[in-house]
Order: C-alpha cells, then sequence, then structure tokens
C-alpha cells in the first residue's frame, strides 16, 4: 500500500517517502505510520507547486505588492476632477500616424521587423514569421462596445493589409489586450495559433478561436525555428467583478535563428527584467510599455513609468527599446503626449545613447 501511494507522488520525493513508509510500519504501529507519512505526502505537494500558482489562482513575482481594489479606483476617478492636464485629444497637436500599406511587410521574406500597430499591438518579423502582440483594432477597449475607452488614433494597419499572421501572442485577458471581436477577425482571415497564459484557453475556444494554446512561466513554444517563451510580469488579470488573477498574465521572449525580441505586455517594475537577460542571453529588441502610469500611487504596482522602463531595458541588456502603451486609448491621468519625452530624458540621466530608442509613430515599420 505504501509503495502504491508512494508512486503518485512528485519523483523528488518517491525513494524518500517509501524508505521512511517501510521503516515507520517496521518499529511503530501501522495507525500511526499512515499518519506521520500522509504528513510527509503534504511537504511533498506543497514543494512541488509554483510559487506563483495560488490555490485559486496566481499571484506575482512580488506576491507582497498591494494591488488596487474598487475603493482605491473609485477615489481616483473622484480625483480627475482636479486634474490641470487636459486628457481631451483635441487638445493636442496632431499625434503622428502614418498609414501602412503592408506592400513591405508583406515583401519581406526574414528581415527583423517591428511594426507598431497602437497600443500594445505591434507586428513582429523575425525569420519569416509573422506574429501580431495584444491585437486590439476595435473602437474601444471594453466590455460594452458604445461606452468605455475610446481610441483616439486609428490603427496603423488595416487586418486586410497584414501579412500572413503565424502566431497571436496574449500577455493577459485585460479588455485592451485581448480583445475578441479583433481575435476573431483575425481566426477568420489566418487561423493563427493563439499564445496565452493559462487559464484563458476556455474564453478563447468559446469565442472560436481553433488553435489556443495556454502556457504557465518559462514553458516554451516553438514554431518552425522560432522559440517562444513565456516569461514573468508584474501584473493582474479578470474581466469581470469577481475573476481577479484567475487566469496568468506575462511577456513573452521570441527567439530567432540569432535575434531575439521581448515583448513586456503589462508590467510593473521588479526583478523579473533581469532574470529574463540573465535566461535569456542577449536581447536585440525589447518591446516595452512607457504609458498608462499616473496617477502613481494607483499604477505603480502594475505599470512601469518611464524612468522605470529605462531601468527594465537596462536590466534586460537589450540593444534597442521600441515604446508602447501609450497614445491611443486615455486609461490614465498623465499628458498624452508626455510618454516619450518622458522616456527620452530618462535615457540621458542614465547615460543611455538615446539612439537606442526606436519611438516609432502609429503604422510605421523599422527593419533592425
Amino acid at each position: 500500500m505504501i509503495v502504491l501511494l508512494s508512486k503518485k507522488r512528485n519523483r523528488k520525493f518517491q525513494t524518500y517517502e517509501v524508505c521512511f513508509g517501510l521503516i515507520l510500519v517496521k518499529f511503530l504501529s501501522l495507525p500511526l505510520s499512515l499518519l506521520l507519512f500522509f504528513v510527509l505526502s503534504c511537504f511533498a505537494d506543497a514543494s512541488v507547486r509554483k510559487s506563483h500558482h495560488t490555490k485559486n489562482g496566481f499571484q506575482n513575482p512580488n506576491p507582497n505588492i498591494q494591488q488596487k481594489g474598487l475603493s482605491d479606483l473609485l477615489v481616483w476617478q473622484f480625483q480627475r476632477f482636479q486634474l490641470q492636464a487636459s486628457l481631451d485629444p483635441a487638445d493636442y497637436p496632431p499625434f503622428p500616424v502614418v498609414g501602412n500599406d503592408g506592400k513591405e511587410l508583406n515583401a519581406n521574406p526574414s528581415k527583423l521587423s517591428v511594426t507598431w500597430v497602437g497600443h500594445a499591438t505591434t507586428l513582429i518579423q523575425i525569420d519569416g514569421v509573422n506574429i501580431l502582440t495584444d491585437p486590439i483594432w476595435s473602437e474601444r477597449c471594453s466590455p460594452i462596445g458604445f461606452i468605455g475607452p475610446k481610441r483616439y488614433t486609428p490603427p496603423g494597419i488595416k487586418i486586410e493589409d497584414l501579412p500572413p499572421i503565424d502566431i497571436v501572442v496574449l500577455s493577459h485577458n485585460h479588455y485592451d489586450h485581448t480583445d475578441l471581436p479583433t481575435l476573431k477577425q483575425l481566426e477568420e482571415k489566418f487561423h493563427p495559433l493563439v499564445l496565452t497564459g493559462l487559464g484563458n484557453k476556455k474564453l478563447l475556444l468559446g469565442e472560436g478561436m481553433k488553435n489556443v494554446r495556454e502556457m504557465d512561466w518559462w514553458e516554451k513554444t516553438n514554431w518552425k525555428d522560432i522559440d517562444i517563451t513565456f516569461t514573468p510580469t508584474q501584473h493582474f488579470s479578470g474581466r469581470g467583478l469577481f475573476d481577479r488573477n484567475e487566469s496568468l498574465w506575462g511577456s513573452y521572449l521570441i527567439s530567432g535563428k540569432t535575434e531575439k525580441v521581448y515583448f513586456g505586455g503589462d508590467t510593473g517594475y521588479y526583478t523579473h527584467f533581469r532574470e529574463v537577460a540573465e535566461r535569456s542571453g542577449e536581447i536585440d529588441v525589447a518591446i516595452l510599455p512607457i504609458g498608462a502610469t499616473e496617477p502613481r500611487w494607483m499604477m505603480e504596482a502594475v505599470h512601469v513609468d518611464p524612468k522605470e522602463a529605462v531601468q527594465a531595458f537596462s536590466d534586460l541588456k537589450a540593444k534597442y527599446m521600441v515604446p508602447m502603451h501609450y497614445m491611443t486609448f486615455v486609461l490614465s491621468d498623465e499628458k498624452l503626449d508626455s510618454p516619450v519625452p518622458r522616456t527620452k530624458e530618462e535615457l540621458k540621466r542614465s547615460g543611455i545613447s538615446e539612439d537606442r530608442l526606436v519611438p516609432l509613430k502609429i503604422g510605421e515599420s523599422r527593419f533592425f
């Protein structure tokens, strides 16, 4: 009986449990032996569980961060009435948007390129594979189509002008990063492989996605000659009032034959950037968020500001930084045209050449 129970345990503990069990049966009474054996089994289970897994979902690399709740959200919304800076896009000069007809992208056989579509949506081309990050072409990022944050800059390229999309990577399930109407259009046109964190597959399959693969942190997926690793971030998940942190959030390291691209998703600052660098080696391009940052008391735990984005870029030891997650939806309180100038200031303060920053216009492509 003891041997049969031990075979169900993790191999690391199997020999240990069997030996202890046999000794206890020989020298102690059977009931006491079984009780102590059960205690050992519980310790084995606790050791096997990954540190970011919880009983009901997941937690951050730094489990001690203070995540904000509904009361904090209400306080923030009240404070917004006292803002000095305008959050109305009409009060700003025209935002830099260029129309991309997709011809150069469709003709690109294998060269590394990054195209900013808007917000956290980028098209990455690497070794002939076309990858979309957190695609959203919708007018609003909201569970209800006619209310919620509205786009104030158009997508930089039309879906019909995209090259054939092989893979879609989703960093987490918030509405501005997992946009179901867009995903349905992409499924209809391209039938891509959709990569997402644990706990999201049921939602996506229910909305018509055919090829969905869930991933845990540090899990790797291979597509042709591309390796894609799901890496940690400090954020949270949820699409309703009662599903907070039930699905996993993260970032992606995309490794080609000779080049690597890191897509940061949504994240606060923590040591996970250094861990990615230690595990991955040299990164060519880091696509990092620089917007949705104010007020800091509300956003700091889950959204890096330009200063922290530059520190993350330094931690990653990447050659180039492509900023994203700004200039598309009004999601926070900073001036709408401030993220890039602030990022340039922080680069200068850190002694990093501004030549390593690639602030794309919406719709612009950069070939590396």
